[in-house]
């Protein structure tokens, strides 16, 4: 597993701003399908590396890409929730530079999934008609005009939990929107779930994490191991040969 340099990934006009990611290959010498993976909220920490190897396991090269590299989470945190409500900024050039990094790298089998946990679920949802193979969103918010977002939108896959009360009825808002628009889709709402159920350890500040459990901001192991094993099914689906 390896740390890499992006910032030389797009072109020269978006060059110049710091932008790493962490790099998770499968095993064997490939070419692979290939997973874009973008972070939750805390940015990418152990759970995110974590997540990232379990998709290597499962045989996708993926490149979690960091965006907060310029400044951390602290600094970068504000302006990356300000890209992704307007729909445009640094982190959308961002992720396009990790997808071209990806598209470039010569270890694909030219197909390409995207992937997001809670912040980079929404992230996922903005850039699923990006030219993306397959999509995975995790208790993503969903953007302010789904229907105009989501149109042409790659086969996508959505999980979220039913005690999330961050996303009250974004399930079914985001199942009836591709429906509507035509668009391959599987969306299930777990029913004991809530945010973040996904991630296999409590994070952010210590003191805030007994006022997340009441927002029902916590692991679900049971519902985890039922959301991996749909989010493996669809990237084989669509991303494998």
């Amino acid at each position: 597993m390896t740390i890499i340099d992006l910032s030389e990934a797009g072109t020269a006009a978006e060059n110049g701003r710091n932008l790493r990611g962490y790099l998770a290959e499968p095993a064997g010498p490939g070419p692979f399908p290939a997973v874009l993976m973008i972070h939750e909220a805390f940015g990418l920490n152990d759970i995110a590396r974590r997540q990232a190897d379990r998709l290597a396991a499962a045989g996708f090269l993926t490149l979690a890409v960091d965006l907060f590299s310029d400044g951390g989470s602290r600094s970068c945190l504000v302006s990356t929730m300000r890209s992704l409500l307007s729909g445009s900024g640094k982190a959308f050039t961002d992720l396009a530079k990790a997808q071209a990094w990806l598209e470039n790298s010569g270890r694909t089998n030219g197909k390409i999934g995207v992937i997001g946990f809670c912040m980079g679920g929404g992230f996922a949802l903005m850039v699923a008609r990006n030219g993306f193979d397959a999509a995975a969103v995790n208790y993503g918010r969903l953007p302010r005009h789904p229907e105009e977002a989501l149109l042409g939108a790659c086969p996508m896959l959505g999980n979220f939990g039913k005690k999330d009360r961050t996303l009250p009825g974004a399930a079914a808002k985001l199942e009836a929107t591709l429906e509507t628009l035509g668009i391959e889709h599987d969306v299930k709402e777990f029913e004991g779930a809530g945010h973040a159920f996904m991630n296999d350890a409590e994070e952010g500040p210590r003191p805030l994490r007994p006022l997340f459990r009441v927002m029902g901001i916590k692991p679900d192991p049971e519902a985890a191991a039922e959301a991996w094993q749909r989010i493996e099914d669809h990237f084989a689906r669509y991303l494998k040969d």
